[in-house]
């Protein structure tokens, strides 16, 4: 098994991770611009943008990740919600004749 660097930071293969990178770009931008022309120091406007980048960076990974695992799990939800109409539909065990039977039997 060989290890190869340049997959490792393969930022095409990673979700979440190209989107991250160029907002954390942006935020670290105007962070670091921001805190420059307010202030005119520039050695702590640097500190400024490296922060303002990995703040945003992380911040907008761990976002876009925590969307992605809840969207996963709505569509798991929703294909075994599928799977199951489709093996339970004409049988007696369907949901909706449960329903049924018990609106029938209530006076």
């Amino acid at each position: 098994m060989s290890f190869k660097l340049s997959e490792f930071f393969d930022v095409r293969k990673i979700p979440c991770a190209r989107e991250s990178i160029l907002y954390g770009a942006a935020g670290s931008l105007a962070l670091g611009l921001g805190h420059f022309l307010a202030t005119s120091r520039v050695k702590r406007s640097c500190d400024f943008g490296v922060g303002g980048f990995i703040l945003t960076t992380l911040g907008c990974w761990f976002y876009c990740r925590y969307n992605n695992a809840k969207l996963r799990i709505q569509q798991r939800t929703i294909e075994e919600g599928i799977k199951n109409k489709f093996l339970y539909e004409s049988s007696q065990f369907a949901p909706e004749r449960e329903n049924i039977s018990n609106q029938g039997s209530s006076p």
